[in-house]
């Protein structure tokens, strides 16, 4: 994805899967007084989602909610750890276009609901260097 416009990106938050949220959310907010933004599980996604505030981007901890769901598959092959990095876009849509148009092998051609009501979509790790990117766009923006 071209640059043009550096408000058009930028660095959203990174995700960790977890097994036990209770238990990492204890470790980020006592090893390094983190202030917890908010706990929501994501049906869609199957997860449940701690986001902790690092000031001008964010962490967010992921707990499958079973075994089945991709979080839940990626800690069965990998074991807990970095899942993914999400940046956040101005508009969705034209970016997945952007990618599509590129040849860019996606996840996801078309955004789903994530945390918060974020419009989400993933780009697939082969196509990135081996990392898992999300694309989202805040539920309460539209783009120009």
């Amino acid at each position: 994805m071209p640059n043009n416009d550096s408000e058009r990106i930028r660095l959203d938050h990174v995700a960790i899967a977890v097994t036990n949220l209770d238990e990492a959310l204890a470790f980020y907010q006592k090893q390094f007084n983190l202030p917890l933004i908010d706990i929501e599980v994501v049906q869609e996604q199957g997860v449940r989602v701690a986001k902790l505030d690092l000031g001008n981007t964010h962490i967010e901890l992921l707990e499958p909610l079973s075994p089945e769901t991709p979080v839940g598959k990626f800690i069965a092959q990998r074991g807990p750890g970095l899942h993914h990095i999400c940046t956040s876009v101005n508009n969705i849509c034209q970016e997945l276009q952007n990618l599509k148009d590129a040849g860019t092998r996606l996840i996801d051609e078309t955004p789903k609901i994530g945390a918060g009501g974020a419009q989400i979509a993933f780009v697939h790790p082969k196509a990135t260097g081996g990392v898992l990117l999300e694309l989202s766009q805040l539920a309460n923006t539209e783009h120009k």
